[in-house]
């Protein structure tokens, strides 16, 4: 297939003009290094990967060594299985003021964040790249950081694709994985096979020592029952057959290589009995429908988790905006053990923006009533809505919006 643009090319290079290594984490199979690679056409720049046994053999055994025979400037692929080039790197950006010398990806985020950053504190960049969004998937990738005002929500709907029920749910069943796009689903159902034994238990018993690979694999498919839903530890250990203590480190794991986002709650010290466990989500939304079987999009889209799945996948498409865009808002979920509830809570400048999420077209406007809860809180509550299948921007009041998602 032709290549995709990716939004992350803008900050991406940005940040190559500041630091003298730049990392991209992410899942495997997401496009980093495809990114990389057509962001390097027309440099001299050398490519090495550490999925190669030998220059990883050779990374690990003589780091300098290993830098005569790939000179910088160099894009090293899956960086995190050979740790040892850090010091290196660490020497050789010294040597020089270039900037973007060394290009780095990796899918073990939070363990190599540790690693570079312990190592190349002030001397590297990172950034995290997901799977395909359904901006990218439209070829729409100069969009600007959403403003959630009903202006600020018009002009971006005449920028963004326009998309209907059956087309959101094509996206949310089949995913943003750069190779499944053009697969029947047989063909689906096969890769995701394989991406899961080639790579997430391979990963997993290689990189993170994981030994039980059945109950590694039962767990895996245990969070995708539970998308969307407060992550439960007892749940997910008696499903896995393994100890609370154990899925709790498997679930950092998967979190660490970039398959499951955990979003925290929102704390505040003028808010009491608040809840304090994050929610579960899947950062590919076609993975996790693989994982609980849904085997066509109509299934799912008329099924029982059709909900679920939608909340998961407007959570991945905000996490993807946010986290590519320039705003700075930090994501968080509202709930108290009165069981008042707002599924997100955006906060930037000290601003919150709440949004509810329903999968519904014209959902009832009572569903923002909750928003007052944060009145209490001491920050001033800003324009938000209720993010929605709804063809167009439309005002509840003036403050908040029906938001079609697939402005997001």
């Amino acid at each position: 297939m032709p290549y995709i643009a990716r939004e992350l090319e803008r900050k991406f290079l940005k940040m190559n003009t500041v630091f003298k290594a730049v990392m991209v984490t992410g899942a495997r199979q997401v496009g980093k290094s495809t990114m990389l690679k057509h962001l390097a056409e027309g440099e001299n720049r050398t490519y090495v990967s550490m999925d190669d046994p030998r220059a990883r053999e050779l990374a690990r055994s003589d780091a300098e060594l290993f830098f005569q025979m790939y000179r910088p400037p160099v894009l090293i692929d899956e960086v995190q299985k050979a740790p040892e080039l850090f010091e290196q790197i660490k020497i050789l950006c010294d040597d020089s003021d270039e900037r973007g010398r060394f290009w780095l990806t990796g899918s073990q985020s939070q363990k190599l964040r540790k690693l570079a950053g312990d190592s190349l504190a002030g001397r590297l960049g990172i950034l995290t790249l997901y799977s395909f969004s359904q901006r990218e998937l439209a070829g729409v990738t100069n969009v600007p950081d959403i403003d959630f005002s009903f202006v600020g929500l018009q002009n971006r709907a005449v920028r963004a694709p326009a998309s209907d029920l059956p087309a959101t749910y094509e996206h949310i069943w089949r995913g943003g994985m750069p190779d499944v796009q053009s697969l029947d689903e047989e063909a689906l159902r096969s890769y995701f096979d394989s991406y899961v034994d080639t790579y997430l238990l391979r990963d997993a018993v290689d990189d993170n020592g994981v030994s039980n690979t059945e109950g590694f694999r039962k767990l895996l498919r245990a969070c995708a029952a539970f998308n969307g839903q407060l992550l439960n530890y007892r749940d997910l250990a008696a499903a896995a057959g393994v100890s609370n203590v154990t899925a709790k480190e498997w679930v950092q794991i998967l979190q660490s290589m970039g398959i499951l986002y955990l979003m925290e709650p929102y704390y505040s010290n003028e808010l009491s009995r608040l809840v304090k466990t994050p929610k579960l989500y899947f950062c590919d939304t076609g993975l996790c429908a693989y994982l609980s079987s849904w085997t066509t999009r109509d299934v799912l889209m008329n099924g029982a988790a059709a909900g679920h799945y939608y909340e998961n996948y407007v959570v991945g498409e905000l996490l993807r905006s946010l986290s590519y865009g320039t705003a700075g808002y930090n994501i968080n979920y509202y709930r108290d053990r009165d069981m008042r509830e707002i599924d997100i809570v955006l906060e930037k400048d000290g601003i919150l923006h709440p949004l509810e999420i329903k999968k519904a077209s014209h959902p009832d406007k009572r569903a923002i009533r909750s928003f007052r809860i944060l009145e209490r809180s001491g920050k001033e509550v800003g324009h938000g809505g209720i993010i929605c299948m709804t063809d167009s921007p439309f005002p509840i009041d003036e403050n908040n919006s029906y938001i079609p998602s697939w402005i997001l």
